[in-house]
């Protein structure tokens, strides 16, 4: 029996643009420092990005962040990027926490967004909750376009699959953890993320890295088969941003 030729390693700058990442110092429990930020920066430039579109929790019970506070920690960091010599674009917007402050805050219109109001928010993976169609409707109905987190890590949906096309067809975006191919959070959420790129399901795909053992395992996933199926879809929007 013949062992497949490995794969060569799969080209990032065609995506161009990461759009879920944690690289705000201090902020979240991403970047703990401007050097941590340097450090990782400077390894996604060298993986082919040539830009990052930030995103650091939002969560009233956990990581208090406004818009200003992000928005401080960004042209700080900018600051730091140019003095450093990084040629990497940088830009920020939000991962929101989908709890109560987040629900009855969506009509105020003051959400940090990327692109043409993508708005990133993100789940409980301990349960759905009971009104996530509301609120994607209500996210809609105030001009946002919902882009759902790392779709693939939450088990609730692992062993119902046509919950995905569920979601797609209220007008949530799926977003993918390139990590979750190589099977950096198990073997369900590499299964679902498995099933998502064999139905083009996926607009969106993100390092979610908070440090440099995530992308670590990014360089791992260079030659999975899954990856390079993704960016020969034609389905991500990342090139768009």
């Amino acid at each position: 029996m013949f062992k497949k030729a490995p794969l060569p390693e799969a080209d990032l700058s065609v995506v161009k643009v990461d759009m879920h990442s944690h690289f705000i110092p201090g902020i979240d429990d991403g970047a703990k420092n401007t050097a941590d930020s340097l450090e990782m920066l400077a390894e996604m430039r060298e993986l082919g990005y040539t830009k990052v579109i930030t995103t650091p929790h939002i969560m009233s019970d956990g990581y208090k962040n406004t818009p200003e506070i992000i928005l401080k920690g960004l042209e700080r960091l900018k600051k730091a990027v140019k003095e450093a010599n990084i040629d990497i674009e940088v830009e920020a917007a939000a991962e929101y926490y989908f709890d109560y402050e987040f629900e009855k805050s969506i009509a105020q219109k003051n959400k940090l967004t990327f692109g043409d109001k993508y708005l990133l928010w993100e789940l409980s993976f301990m349960n759905q909750p009971e009104n996530i169609n509301e609120v994607i409707f209500e996210m809609l109905m105030n001009g946002y376009k919902p882009v759902l987190a790392h779709v693939e890590r939450y088990p609730f949906w692992h062993k119902d699959f046509s919950k995905y096309e569920d979601l797609a067809s209220r007008g949530a975006i799926l977003q993918l953890n390139l990590n979750s191919i190589p099977g950096q959070y198990g073997a369900a959420t590499k299964k679902a993320a498995e099933h998502l790129i064999d139905n083009n399901m996926i607009s969106f795909l993100g390092t979610d890295c908070h440090n440099m053992g995530h992308l670590a395992t990014v360089r791992k996933a260079l030659t999975e088969p899954y990856l390079h199926k993704l960016l020969a879809s034609g389905k991500l929007l990342n090139a768009t941003l």
